[in-house]
Order: structure tokens, then C-alpha cells, then sequence
């Protein structure tokens, strides 16, 4: 049966069929789909781990143990993960062992464009590259096989355009994969430096293996169309270069990145006058040509900056121009991000802004925080940082810094990395005020259920983690819970606790908006004792807009949350239970 996927769901499938027993992730986009769609297969353990390095140990475990395992992540996850990744490149598996990293060309939801091929490259971890959603499938299946047979992790790329792309997969029957025996063997698992020594060698002989693996296996194959240009290609590339050299060009296309054929790559460029590598990011492929004395055409035409289009491709290969996009003759209105309507962190970054506070930030929806009109937060670095940094902003200006500065992190990214930041603080004498900004689920990926929530991945009632009782446990004496939308009241907390002398937190607590779990009623409207001062326009509420020069609330857009009226000084704003 043939059925349309996803290239992430086409993954998941993948590995429902290639036998997996435990899947482990940390939700990132574009990845997270993929760890969403193995729940809907009954026979998988899956979880949310609190974070990507956390998810790896967990996979890395159940394929010592014999079964095969998964971890998926997007590409600044990876960077979480790569201290036991290094170690199990030396270890190698038992049970098939893959990790689905997915890159973020243009960067559509990350802080950077990370080329992931680096990473196989420095681990010396096989990596395999999917172009579609029929080949996500297949190379999944075929990932967990090669990993078994050359006792090694198998990485998967992906980007985006594959994650989020469709296409048609056929579906076949889960291979029933026995869990392998477990046998202690330590010279194989445990890494200490003496067993570390002989298990490198190991890695260097399977490498060489694999590099012969690549000059034979079907993964690399050749399209010859009877062109002289030829065209070096993997991935989501290979399709925008179909779909713009059509049959005009002969291919090289490389679905495993790495190792990367040597002789394959040389004995296809001697057929052309001119051959082309097409590769989105860094130019991997075209270096590894170059050392190898093939001369190549690649990122002089090619840029290093984000996503390629077809034609991009085109007009450099062929020199023809295409149209980049099709284009309206109308004035489109500009609709930057901002937080949804009844966002419960729009009143913490609403009483930062009026408090004119040095804001260190973190990543989720509240990076948001830092676009207009709230424009609170003054960096923003990566998963956990908010914290780290702001103890680092306050040793390098002094003590009396901390009664400018605060943190601000989500509940979700507090479990994933914050946690040692505190303890950091309140271990080394810090003075810093951290605000977690507890919206009761990890909101920027799509609402998927944390450590703090309550529900594991599949919706059953665990233990849940109390922010309170947790931080108090690492030493901080003043623990404050507050709601953002008591505007009034949030403003006295925040600032007697930058006040203090000692480490604080506040737990800004205030669920989702879009949570299935808040109902909100109503919608607010304007009355006639509005003085037009506009201060309600200084929240960002999409719903609250000018017209006419006019402050006015689109009821299409309000969810009755009510910070409007809460922060409106003349009682202007009011709420109407009855929705017009």
C-alpha cells in the first residue's frame, strides 16, 4: 500500500519497520514529528526526555542492551548530545542505533544554520542523506541494518524542506527484530582511557570499511543523461536540481554524505567538461572533491547562506534566468511574529518593558519578547542560557548589576538545561532574579507534554515535577509564584525581588492560550471613557489595532483573556461575556 507522508512521518515508518524498540527524543523543529508520529505505534517505547543528551543516553542504553533504538533531534540539539555520540562512535552497538538529526537551512525556527555533516565527519559516524519522503523510509530501514552490521550509531540527516515536504511511500509489514543478548563486555562499553585507545582503532578500521561500502553500495548512484555537465548532489538539493537541470545535466547523487566515495567521485567527473556541487550550507562535498584533485565549480556561484531555490540552480549551471517567484501587484500588509493572542507571556515582558530591565533570554515562543513594541529581551543564545549568562553579565559589572537584570525561561527549557545554571548561581554567591515562565507545556514545538506537566508522550499521568519544591532544593530561599496577568501586582514582585541581596526565582505561572485546557470567554471591547493614550497598544496583542486613529479590539481575533483590562489606567477595556 501506497500512502503520502511527511519525510518526518516517512522516518517514523522507517523505523516502526526496521524493528525499533525505544525511541527517545527532544521536540526541535523540524524534527519533532517524527518522535509524534512512532507514539501512534503501540509496539514502541517512546518518550520526551528533558533534553537531546539526556534522549542519546537513553537510545544508547537500549542498544547496549540488545534492542534497536532511535533518537531524534533538530541540529542545535545535536550540540546537546554530542559528548555521549563521540563515546558510542567508539563503543559501537549491539541493537541498531540511529540518530535523526534535521538541519534548519534559512533558519525557519533556529538561531543558527549548523551544517550537521561536520558532526559525522569529526565523530567518524556514518551519515546517510535522504532527498524525499520514500527515501526517509528507506534509509531508516536501511540505517538500523547497516549500523548492526558495522557495529556502529548510523546518523540520519534531514532539513527541512525533507521534514516538512510529502510524497508517496510505500508501506510494508514491521520486521519482528529479536532484542540481541546482552553480554558484559568491558572492554567494548566502558570508555576508559585504556580500553578508549584500542576501541579508536576499531573506529579507524570501520571507517575504511564503510569507505569502501561507499564506492559500491546503492546509496551513491549515477544518472546519466548524455550531458557534459555533470552535477555532484545529495539531499533536498538533488530535488531542486531535478526540478531545474532536468535531463540537461548527468548526476551524481550521494545519499551517504559520509564517508563519501573517493574513486566514484573521481571516475564521474572525468566524463564532463564542467561538473557542479550543488549543496545547501557548507561546501562538504566540494572540499572532499577538491582534496581529492577534482576540480569543481561549487560555492564561487553558490552561496553559504541559506536555502537554495531551483532557480538559483539553474541560472548558475545553465545561465538561464527563472522567475525566483511569482509576484503580486497588490500591497501586501507585513505580518511580522509575535505572541498569540492571550499569550501568558505577554504580561511578563509588558511589566519588563515598563520596569526598563536588562532581560537575558532564552529560546521558545518568549524569544518573541524581544520584537516590537516589548522589546524586553536583550539576548538570547541558546537552551539554558538565559540563566548561565545573566550570572556571567552580573561577575563581570558587579552585584549592584543584578537589581537591572533578570532571566527569563521557559518551564520546558528549565528541565531541558536551566536547572545548572541555578545551581550555578546560588553554588558561586550570584545575586540573579530568574523568572520561569511556566505556561504549563513546551509551547514553541507544538505543545508537547515536559517533565513539569504531568502526562508523559502518550498522554498517562506521571509524577510531576514541582518548579517550586526543585529550586528550593538547589538553595534558593526566595521562590515567588505570580501571575503575569495581575499586572499590578507582577510589577511589585519583580521588583522586590531584583531588590534582594540574594538569589531569587519567580514562577510567572499562567497556562498557554491555545492550551485545549483554557477557555476563555468572551472578548474585550473598548467603552466610551477611552482617553485614546494608547497604553494598551504598548502589550502587542494582535488583536488590539488602530483604526482611524482609533484604538479598537478585533473580536475575531480576542480570546477574552482580559490583560488589556488589567493594564488599561481608565477602566476603558471591559469584557464581554457575549462574543459579537
Amino acid at each position: 500500500m501506497k500512502k503520502l507522508l511527511l519525510g518526518n512521518a516517512a522516518v517514523a515508518r522507517g523505523a516502526y519497520e526496521a524493528g525499533v524498540n525505544v525511541v527517545a527524543s527532544y521536540p526541535g523543529t523540524p524534527s519533532t514529528e517524527i518522535t509524534e508520529e512512532i507514539v501512534k505505534f503501540e509496539e514502541i517505547y517512546a518518550e520526551w526526555s528533558p533534553n537531546e543528551k539526556v534522549a542519546a543516553e537513553v537510545a544508547i542504553g537500549a542498544s547496549i542492551a540488545g534492542g534497536r533504538a532511535m533518537s531524534c533531534m533538530k541540529h542545535v540539539g545535536l550540540n546537546v548530545m554530542a559528548d555521549p555520540v563521540f563515546t558510542v562512535s567508539y563503543t559501537g552497538v549491539n541493537g541498531g542505533l540511529v540518530f535523526c538529526v534535521a538541519d534548519d537551512p534559512g533558519m525557519h525556527s533556529s538561531q543558527n544554520e549548523q551544517d550537521s555533516r561536520h558532526y559525522a565527519k569529526a565523530s567518524k559516524i556514518t551519515m546517510l542523506e535522504p532527498s524525499d519522503s520514500k527515501e526517509c523510509r528507506d534509509f531508516t530501514r536501511l540505517a538500523f541494518d547497516l549500523s548492526e552490521k558495522f557495529d556502529t550509531p548510523v546518523f540520519i540527516r534531514l532539513s527541512t524542506r525533507v521534514s516538512h515536504s510529502q510524497s508517496l511511500v510505500e508501506l510494508e509489514e514491521r520486521k519482528l527484530v529479536p532484542v540481541k543478548d546482552y553480554e558484559k563486555n568491558i572492554g567494548k562499553y566502558v570508555m576508559m582511557p585504556a580500553n578508549a585507545i584500542k576501541r579508536h582503532v576499531t573506529v579507524e578500521e570501520r571507517i575504511n570499511a564503510l569507505r569502501e561500502f561507499a564506492e559500491v553500495s546503492d546509496l551513491n548512484t549515477v544518472e546519466n543523461n548524455g550531458s557534459k555537465i555533470g552535477v555532484i548532489t545529495s539531499g533536498i538539493t538533488y530535488m531542486y536540481a531535478k526540478e531545474a537541470l532536468e535531463d540537461k545535466v548527468d548526476y551524481l547523487k550521494l545519499g551517504m554524505v559520509y564517508p563519501l566515495p573517493e574513486k566514484k567521485i573521481v571516475d564521474f567527473a572525468k566524463n564532463y567538461d564542467k561538473v557542479f556541487v550543488i549543496e545547501e550550507l557548507d561546501p562538504v562535498i566540494e572540499d572532499h572533491a577538491k582534496a581529492l584533485g577534482v576540480e569543481v565549480i561549487g560555492k564561487e556561484v553558490f552561496t553559504l547562506l541559506g536555502e537554495y531555490t531551483p532557480a538559483m540552480i539553474k541560472k548558475a549551471v545553465l545561465s538561464a534566468s527563472a522567475p525566483e517567484t511569482i509576484t503580486v501587484n497588490e500591497n501586501i500588509p507585513v505580518r511580522p511574529p509575535v505572541m498569540c493572542a492571550g499569550c501568558p507571556h505577554r504580561g511578563t515582558f509588558y511589566v519588563l518593558k515598563k520596569l526598563g530591565l536588562v532581560v537575558s533570554g532564552d529560546i521558545g515562543c518568549y524569544t518573541l519578547g524581544a520584537t516590537m513594541p516589548l522589546q524586553s529581551v536583550d539576548t538570547t543564545i541558546c537552551m539554558g542560557a538565559s540563566v548561565s549568562a545573566a550570572h556571567g553579565m552580573a561577575k563581570a559589572r558587579g552585584k549592584e548589576f543584578n537589581k537591572k537584570l533578570v532571566s527569563v525561561i521557559g518551564d520546558s527549557t528549565f528541565m531541558h538545561s536551566g536547572i545548572t545554571g541555578l545551581v550555578d548561581i546560588v553554588y558561586n554567591k550570584g545575586a540573579n532574579t530568574v523568572i520561569i515562565l511556566d505556561n504549563s507545556i513546551t509551547g514553541m514545538t507544538g505543545h508537547q507534554d515536559n517533565p513539569t506537566t504531568g502526562y508523559t508522550i502518550r498522554g498517562e499521568e506521571t509524577k510531576q515535577v514541582n518548579l517550586i519544591t526543585l529550586c528550593k532544593a538547589v538553595g534558593v530561599e526566595r521562590v515567588v509564584v505570580a501571575d503575569p496577568f495581575d499586572v499590578k501586582h507582577f510589577e511589585e514582585v519583580v521588583k522586590a525581588e531584583v531588590e534582594a541581596d540574594e538569589p531569587s526565582v519567580i514562577i510567572a505561572q499562567r497556562p498557554c492560550a491555545l492550551l485545549k485546557s483554557v477557555k476563555y470567554t468572551g472578548v474585550c471591547q473598548i467603552n466610551d471613557k477611552c482617553r485614546n493614550c494608547k497604553m494598551c497598544m504598548k502589550l502587542g496583542c494582535p488583536a488590539i489595532t488602530l483604526r482611524d486613529g482609533k484604538v479598537v479590539i478585533d473580536p475575531t481575533q480576542c480570546n477574552g483573556c482580559g490583560l488589556c483590562v488589567n493594564v488599561c489606567p481608565f477602566s476603558a477595556i471591559e469584557k464581554n461575556d457575549e462574543r459579537r
